[in-house]
């Protein structure tokens, strides 16, 4: 099963082939809006066809304990995606981490729907995959981004030097990481040690 998670306003699904056509939408309305902070964007993320691939890739990414991906709607509307949250690059051995990402609908920001996703997929991270770390970077002049990082506990930890190419150039990003006060390392001792 696909992990599902609801909070008070929100509905957090797994990413899956069924949600194609909403990611398609989601992109199509804030295109713009999202421009400042991705990276260069590949042929097609606005086509429902580049989306069915990404998810069924979701899925299977899943299925192999790499990658979980998922996607916000709102409880009182559900036909429409209206976020997205990716926890990517899923090491386990003695780094036990991943890496964070997500995006907002414009017309959905300063409502703390974002807060309260993130709330319920880091508690996922940490209760169920068990991981040490959760670590989120942000280019320096997406303020609401670092704000909204700070609430939820993470800690600033250095700033990488054109870390990532976004709108055209290299730019620098804050580096910040979250750590699971409930990590039970005794897994170091239930289980072989294999390297990372």
């Amino acid at each position: 099963m696909l992990p599902n998670l609801t909070t008070a306003r929100l509905i957090v699904e797994h990413m899956a082939p069924g949600h194609a056509a909403a990611l398609a939408d989601f992109f199509r309305r804030n295109e713009q809006h999202l421009a400042p902070w991705d990276p260069p964007r590949p042929a097609g993320i606005t086509e429902p066809e580049f989306w069915m691939a990404e998810c069924e890739r979701a899925v299977e990414d899943h299925g192999h304990g790499t990658v979980v991906r998922w996607v916000l709607r709102l409880r009182a509307a559900p036909e429409r995606v209206i976020g997205r949250i990716n926890y990517t690059q899923i090491a386990r051995g003695p780094f036990q981490s991943c890496m964070l990402g997500y995006a907002i609908d414009q017309a959905h920001e300063g409502r703390g729907l974002m807060r309260e996703a993130l709330e319920a997929t880091i508690e996922h991270v940490f209760a169920v995959l068990k991981l040490h770390r959760v670590q989120a970077n942000y280019v320096p002049g997406n303020v609401r981004s670092g704000r909204l990082l700070e609430r939820l506990g993470f800690v600033r930890e250095g700033l990488a030097k054109d870390y990532l190419f976004i709108d055209g150039a290299w730019r620098d990003h804050v580096l910040a990481a979250r750590l699971n006060p409930d990590f039970d390392a005794s897994i170091f001792n239930s289980r072989p040690f294999r390297p990372a």
